[in-house]
């Protein structure tokens, strides 16, 4: 590939990271009023079975997706067929895999609340699922004509708006399934807001009859993804459901609740995949692996350097993030902050994942096995170990959280490792000036914190700003080079072509 290709290519994700960041910005912005709302109108014990419905919900549809997330831009690149015909068939597999996760969750609901007992129309929640994965298909569909401002839309302002709004409007409605009804809406917004741009980019297709052949060949191919993605997605939320087989659903929902803040910055990761899968296929279809490399390593230093800005944002003043959420929340803050080192150290391997599931598909759906294992074992031997000890339950708790960073540690140096073998070039960008902006923006945090207690206001409303402020003014002045500056640089929209349509 031509170096003016190789540019251009950055270009592209530098495009598509522009969007994001704003993505990932309006979606913090929607999901702390959310976090207040649920954790001061409901309370631990119903976020917890709030907690672990919408965990089982979402595997669900993320295994009735079928790997299309990020299989469906292979599958346009190396087709002759119209693109329209193809992501409509697309379509249709998510809604036959939709349809029979369903059942089996309406069959056997107790697995969405095992801590607790079905009530009223929560055998119903599955239905959801058929919102869930068909805005993911069609979402990874506009992804693939660059089209992430509709990824932003729906996954940024349509959906944690929606449910924002919704969790304080049903409060009033009814303490018990309040969040759930707000869920339910929530997704049926982010549907709304996938299927209509994707119907305006693709049209209804001319000509196109469902071909059971290429379906079950689509399905067949993605199978290795979407046990990927489902052991990715596992091992991100398994140990809320440990916890629940555990303990109380109170304990649940304050873990959740510090979940979720540890993993704002785990968003962006994701959200550049859409634009990172069709970039990396394209290079792979000329057979120019050093510019995979090359992109991964671009990708995962935005991201790593995304993920530390909110570990020290957040990790330093956690008691007080922890409590604008409630009292009864404060003492996740270990919890938060065991979680956030743990993105920050699984940034590398979540990012390396997005080569390796088309060089090595197989090999990386063993590896992430055996750390969603590993999690596993480690998760019940810590709570185990802490209770033989006699700590108290909220150390016992924050077990899993341990586990998971040992585990995604493990994991994201196994794949880098295997990933440079693969492409033959580094695929991480390690650079002192990381290690310089945390130290400088704990000593501003540190600083604050040491204020007096009359000055306690001042933490959050002044500390986190300052602490945000000295990371990214030391990053980007001595850490950032000229294609790590093209994230904050506009270019030509004909800089970011699409990926070719040839045969990988």
């Amino acid at each position: 590939m031509s170096e003016a290709a190789s540019t251009d290519d950055i270009n592209a994700l530098a495009k598509g990271g522009r969007t994001n960041i704003l993505g990932f910005l309006l979606r913090l912005a929607a999901r702390l009023p959310f976090l207040f709302i649920a954790g001061r109108a409901y309370g631990p014990d119903i976020v917890g079975r709030y907690a672990i419905a919408v965990l089982v919900i979402e595997v669900a549809a993320l295994l009735a997706t079928l790997g299309l997330k990020r299989g469906l831009a292979q599958a346009l690149a190396s087709t002759e067929r119209p693109h329209a015909h193809v992501v409509w068939d697309a379509v249709l597999v998510a809604l036959i895999a939709s349809a029979i996760a369903s059942a089996v969750l309406i069959a056997f609901p107790q697995a969405m609340y095992p801590n607790s007992q079905v009530m009223g129309l929560e055998r119903l929640l599955p239905l959801v699922v058929f919102a869930v994965a068909v805005s993911d298909v069609t979402l990874a569909a506009l992804a693939y004509r660059h089209n992430i401002r509709a990824s932003v839309t729906a996954r940024a302002i349509v959906e944690p708006w929606t449910i924002s709004i919704a969790a304080w409007g049903f409060s009033y409605v009814s303490s018990r399934d309040g969040l759930m009804y707000a869920y339910v809406l929530s997704m049926l917004a982010a549907l709304a807001a996938s299927v209509l741009p994707f119907v305006r980019e693709y049209g209804v297709p001319r000509g196109w009859h469902p071909r059971v052949s290429d379906i079950v060949t689509l399905a067949r191919r993605n199978a290795p993804l979407a046990g990927a993605d489902a052991i990715e997605w596992g091992t991100r939320n398994v140990d809320r459901f440990i916890l629940a087989l555990l303990f109380s659903p109170a304990v649940v929902g304050i873990y959740y609740m510090a979940q979720q803040v540890a993993s704002i910055p785990q968003r962006l990761k994701s959200s550049f995949d859409p634009i990172l899968a069709p970039v990396v296929t394209h290079s792979l279809a000329e057979n120019d692996r050093k510019s995979v490399a090359k992109q991964v390593r671009q990708v995962g230093f935005w991201i790593v350097s995304a993920q530390a800005a909110c570990l020290v944002v957040f990790g330093i003043p956690a008691e007080g993030v922890m409590g604008l959420i409630g009292p009864e929340f404060v003492v996740g803050a270990g919890a938060m902050c065991i979680l956030l080192v743990a993105e920050v150290l699984a940034s590398t391997g979540a990012v390396c994942e997005t080569g390796l599931i088309y060089v090595a598909r197989h090999r990386n759906l063993v590896i992430s096995l055996a750390v969603l294992l590993l999690q596993i074992a480690l998760s019940f031997a810590f709570v185990v170990f802490a209770r033989a000890q006699g700590w108290s339950e909220p150390v016992q708790a924050a077990g899993p959280a341990a586990a998971l960073a040992v585990s995604l540690t493990i994991g994201s140096a196994a794949k880098a490792i295997m990933l440079r073998h693969m492409l033959g070039a580094p695929v991480v960008s390690i650079r002192p000036s990381f290690f310089v902006a945390i130290g400088a923006a704990a000593l501003v945090g540190a600083a604050f914190m040491s204020l007096p207690h009359h000055y306690e206001w001042a933490e959050l409303s002044l500390g986190m700003p300052a602490i945000l402020v000295t990371f990214l003014f030391v990053m980007i002045k001595f850490g950032f080079g000229p294609e790590d500056r093209s994230l904050f640089r506009k270019t030509p929209a004909d800089e970011a072509t699409l990926p070719a349509e040839e045969k990988l």
